[in-house]
């Protein structure tokens, strides 16, 4: 297949529209019956640098339909395990539960926005085959995806805690060791993308880990090409691509995590097309004041 890319904009019309002058790739968002097929003439020009371009994703409208909800889930399920999403973070949980199981206590990580909860099931079976020991909380503000999440980790046998709570209105109710989060960043502006990074660190007591798409012209290609081969939910057409439009660049990430106040942040590029941001506390100590 030959794929040819030409300059254009895209424009978010405020009435369910994500338009470029050539193509209507959702319209009346909110009705999922009625979106049209979305198409290959998402373009851009190699000459100039993709903007950041954010719209409200199809899977964040409370009136998308249970079953075109549920197709979207599976289709980024696949997504995500064709990218291998979870081993961006693995490598620093990993690490991290070694150090606390040789003290003989669980790792608990607090997975934000969890969406179907395959990313953290994922290491879950990764750590089952290293004899990790790891304790799992799921947070989503949406009852329909704690739901998958739930149905998720039941198919693999993983024991976790399901937490409704909508981080940006209000504080996570429970702590974690390590707070991790993928694939959320890109729906939040500037300010609240600070504000979810100031929340989850509040909850954390070792670490905070992010890993998030990164905007580029090489990523778009990716989710054109990976969304449809991939799935044929209309949702994850025109969110693969809104979700890349709508990312922080590294540097815009790296910017974001000191104006947060997590100092000492490091943000490093990860295979395919995104970031990985890892925030560790400089002095790491038990809730009861005992060194880690």
């Amino acid at each position: 297949m030959d794929f040819h890319f030409t300059e254009c904009d895209l424009v978010w019309q405020g009435d369910g529209r994500y338009l470029d002058e050539h193509v209507d790739l959702a319209s009346q968002s909110s009705r999922a019956a009625h979106m049209t097929n979305t198409t290959s003439s998402i373009r851009w020009s190699t000459l100039t640098p993709l903007e950041r371009v954010r719209v409200e994703e199809l899977m964040d409208d409370p009136a998308l339909d249970p079953l075109e909800h549920h197709v979207a889930l599976a289709g980024l399920k696949r997504l995500n395990a064709w990218s291998r999403s979870a081993r961006i973070l693995w490598p620093d949980i990993a690490r991290m539960a070694e150090l606390m199981n040789m003290q003989g206590r669980p790792l608990r990580v607090m997975d934000v926005a969890t969406g179907s909860g395959d990313g953290p099931m994922k290491m879950a079976m990764l750590a089952r085959r290293r004899g990790l020991n790891i304790e799992w909380t799921l947070c989503d503000c949406s009852a329909r995806a704690l739901e998958v999440a739930a149905h998720t980790a039941q198919s693999i046998g993983e024991r976790v805690n399901l937490v409704c709570v909508d981080l940006l209105r209000a504080e996570l109710p429970v702590r974690a060791d390590v707070v991790i989060s993928s694939l959320f960043m890109h729906h939040l502006d500037r300010d609240t993308g600070e504000s979810a990074l100031r929340t989850m660190a509040s909850a954390a007591d070792l670490a905070v880990g992010i890993a998030d798409l990164d905007r580029s012209k090489f990523g778009l290609s990716l989710a054109w090409v990976g969304s449809r081969v991939l799935t044929r939910s209309r949702v994850v057409h025109f969110d693969a691509i809104a979700s890349v439009r709508a990312a922080f660049t590294v540097d815009e990430a790296q910017a974001m995590a000191i104006d947060a106040g997590l100092h000492g942040a490091s943000v490093t590029r990860a295979w395919p097309a995104r970031w990985k941001l890892w925030w560790q506390r400089s002095s790491i100590e038990t809730t009861n004041g005992t060194a880690r």
